[in-house]
């Protein structure tokens, strides 16, 4: 299956990123089909080939939760943006079974050491 996706390259602590089709198996730093663009963090520069998008989007191509945003930003795919920073949910059973298991584990060391 292919997939849009963001490559990153660039210098060490300078980000820049090749928005790329390439197959969904394969490593993100490795060979790609098709070079749809680049996206310059630093200087906010992009450049993206609206017409090579849509075609590979209608050829069956998946697209990744970072690539979808950026193509909706650019207004290139209709949509909402995806949350790609997701939260964990720490749920408090799970705490407080930690905390006891803590506790209880506290009060054996310390009949142990008397």
């Amino acid at each position: 299956m292919l997939t849009i996706r963001l490559q990153k390259f660039g210098k060490k602590n300078q980000p820049t990123f090749r928005l790329v089709i390439i197959e969904k198996q394969k490593s993100p730093h490795g060979r790609y089909i098709e070079n749809l663009g680049f996206v310059d963090v630093i200087n906010k520069k992009s450049s993206i080939n609206k017409d090579r998008v849509i075609y590979w989007l209608n050829n069956g191509a998946q697209v990744s939760d970072s690539a979808w945003n950026l193509l909706v930003r650019h207004k290139i795919i209709e949509g909402k943006k995806i949350n790609v920073l997701k939260k964990k949910k720490k749920s408090k059973k799970n705490d407080d079974n930690v905390s006891q298991e803590k506790k209880e584990s506290l009060k054996e060391k310390q009949e142990d050491k008397t």
